[in-house]
């Protein structure tokens, strides 16, 4: 059972963690995933495992009082550790609201409700400036350890939308996919948002390279200068914490209306 108000909390989630810390809970925090870099200060805390594993031994020595994880990629892991210890799954957010929702729940478990919902007002309040009529086609990939891109089910794809931006991808009934490379020649995206894989240093030359590599020389964002890069070297579109929306959100509107300079009136 997990107790009123956890004083050793372990998140095996980067954007959970983020979350913890941003509440002003980073104290209570004793273990967390290798990659979790929102903020730096959680590398200072005991590392437990990537997303799909974790060190059970090094886990039962912290005695969490609570496991925070997400559904998805994690549900296995969740369901093996809920069999010893308390643990809070929150669901993988599809929707840039329910990321939203996810801080408001951290906040309940935590028993912090009403500076949760403070970090939801600022969270909402910044949507209400990116809310733009951007008019764009947008291709979206990121190296997970292959090229990935995202679907109708992504907040990646819902974030675009409220920045008046289409994913290409974003009728496709799924969160993520590997892309069709076919398919994004056809469809000749306006833009390019490309987020290299994490801890790796790449510039725009070398994602360019690559891009043309793949026959993609005659695709509208590559002929026009419209490719952007995320800055690295972590997550930024991939992280599904509050700074998606306080951070990644703002640099991708940015760097798409730096793009389209015409489609920068707000509705």
């Amino acid at each position: 059972m997990i107790p009123e108000k956890p004083e050793r909390v372990v998140s095996l989630s980067p954007a959970i963690t983020e979350t913890l810390y941003m509440l002003g809970l980073g104290e209570k925090v004793v273990g967390v995933s290798a990659f979790d870099v929102h903020p730096i200060e959680a590398r200072k805390k005991a590392i437990l495992g990537s997303y799909s594993t974790t060190n059970i031994e090094k886990l039962r020595s912290l005695k969490p009082d609570v496991v925070f994880v997400t559904t998805g990629y994690q549900r296995q892991l969740a369901l093996t550790l809920s069999k010893e210890f308390a643990v809070y799954v929150l669901e993988l957010p599809a929707t840039i609201a329910s990321i939203i929702d996810s801080v408001v729940k951290v906040a309940l478990v935590m028993g912090v409700e009403e500076t949760g919902r403070e970090l939801a007002k600022t969270l909402y309040l910044k949507i209400s400036e990116l809310v733009n009529s951007l008019k764009l086609k947008v291709y979206v990939e990121i190296d997970l350890g292959g090229a990935v891109t995202f679907g109708a089910y992504s907040y990646i794809t819902d974030g675009l939308a409220i920045m008046g931006a289409e994913n290409i991808f974003g009728k496709d009934e799924c969160e993520w996919r590997k892309p069709d490379f076919q398919r994004v020649l056809q469809e000749d995206p306006d833009a390019i948002i490309y987020e290299p894989k994490m801890f790796r240093k790449t510039t725009k030359e070398q994602v360019l390279e690559m891009l043309k590599k793949r026959g993609w020389h005659s695709v509208r964002a590559i002929k026009e200068g419209r490719v952007c890069v995320s800055p690295g070297p972590y997550d930024l579109i991939a992280h599904h914490g509050p700074s998606f929306i306080l951070e990644a959100m703002p640099w991708i509107k940015s760097e798409l209306t730096k793009a389209h300079p015409q489609s920068d009136t707000q509705l």
